[in-house]
């Protein structure tokens, strides 16, 4: 009995991970679509960096709101119909007469992705039993991995060999396959319709408090998350200066970053296929401590890089051990925060992050047009492994051990993993 219900549920694990694979891939796809659109139509350089801060942008102005929409509703069918959504705006793409009306498009897509996100972090938690979400996470570490090296390789292909218009059409083809896959998932909450509250400004305001009560009432889980975030600021912001870092100060050509793009999203997939073989080998406490301290090494490598060999290393680091931070962290935050309020939670929490990311980035553009670029990718290294020891010290606290089961006796997995 328990083998069947094991498979019963690994059976919707699968489906669930396909439809995330689905939607990766569909992204980058549509990623690489667009930034060849608007440079085929503005030739404007700006203009495609324009569609990099979107996505943060956007979340600022829809997170105060979206975690108090998502909580109250189905995850499975929001998640459904963000896919649809996404679907048809895309096919709207090739139609926009101007770059405003794509821009516009584009901030749609956002919206969906911001309603998306947290829908999927909720759903996942509420599907996946506690014992079985290290696991669940590592494989999905290795579908988004995946993805990265896959979806530009499809986008690629389908532009050579059609064209833009058709490979976004074809994109919108497979967020709809998507959404019909969640079909074939259960769903797992009892929604009554009539006590869905209203959307205004006194629910969101209530709902704040909410959240900020849980932060005042469970201060080591919001240090951990928020500490994370932080930390990958610095990572994000090595990421923005990542072309313009090889090539101009490294002297790398255009073939050799594509190159290194490719060799970094290998040792991704490694990285992520080593985890979802021998995760439960992998204590939680140590996929996150290892995962951040030799993450930031790679970073590290990185900047101080005279060569392409030395930077692939470092890449290569880098990618291999971000799957084991991203697996533990995952694992951490869904075992830690409640699932009746998880939305709203995490919605804040990605609004502080893209709020921050906006703030970090435009001044760390400033400062390397001050000083020098080296020196400035090289503070930001050197301050995430400052950070990084901080952190891992409070995560390895034996005082705070509990905050890292992996199994769980809660009442709600166990109804879970009844059904």
């Amino acid at each position: 009995m328990c083998t069947i219900k094991s498979l019963k549920s690994w059976k919707h694990s699968a489906i669930l991970l396909t439809t995330i694979g689905i939607s990766n891939i569909g992204d980058f796809i549509h990623l690489v679509a667009i930034n060849i659109m608007v440079y085929q139509l503005t030739g404007s350089a700006a203009a495609v960096a324009g569609l990099w801060i979107i996505g943060p942008l956007t979340n600022i102005f829809t997170k105060f709101w979206t975690g108090s929409f998502i909580d109250y509703r189905s995850k499975r069918k929001m998640m459904a119909v963000t896919f649809i959504l996404r679907a048809l705006f895309i096919c709207f793409i090739p139609f926009a007469p101007n770059m405003l009306m794509i821009y516009g498009i584009l901030v749609i897509l956002s919206v969906g992705k911001a309603f998306y996100n947290p829908a999927s972090m909720t759903y996942v938690t509420i599907l996946v039993p506690a014992v079985s979400r290290k696991r669940f996470n590592s494989i999905r570490s290795l579908v988004d991995s995946g993805a990265f090296i896959i979806g530009p390789a499809i986008g690629g292909a389908l532009i050579l060999s059609t064209s833009v218009e058709a490979t976004l059409w074809i994109n919108a083809i497979s967020f709809v396959s998507a959404a019909i896959l969640l079909l074939f998932l259960p769903e797992k909450e009892a929604i009554d319709k009539e006590t869905i509250p209203t959307l205004n400004v006194s629910q969101v305001i209530g709902d704040f408090t909410v959240v900020q009560k849980f932060m005042r009432e469970n201060k080591y889980v919001t240090f951990i998350y928020l500490g994370f975030i932080m930390i990958m600021i610095f990572s994000f912001a090595m990421d923005a200066q990542e072309v313009v870092f090889t090539q101009r100060v490294i002297g790398l050509s255009e073939f050799d970053y594509s190159l290194l793009i490719s060799i970094t999203g290998i040792g991704s997939i490694l990285g992520a296929f080593l985890l979802s073989v021998f995760s439960n080998r992998f204590p939680l406490r140590y996929m996150i401590t290892a995962g951040l301290i030799v993450m930031t090494i790679g970073y590290i490598i990185y900047a101080f890089s005279w060569s392409f060999t030395s930077i692939v290393v470092g890449f290569i680091i880098l990618g291999f051990f971000n799957v084991f931070l991203n697996a533990g962290i995952m694992t951490f935050y869904q075992n830690s925060i409640p699932v009746d309020i998880m939305g709203r939670v995490t919605s804040i929490y990605q609004l502080i992050q893209s709020a921050i990311q906006v703030v970090f980035i435009l001044i760390i553009g400033v400062v390397a047009d001050i000083v020098s670029l080296r020196i400035t990718i090289v503070t930001l290294a050197m301050v995430m492994l400052l950070s990084s020891v901080i952190f891992s010290i409070n995560v390895l606290n034996p005082n705070k051990k509990s905050f890292y089961r992996e199994e769980s006796n809660d009442k709600r997995d166990a109804d879970l993993e009844a059904k």
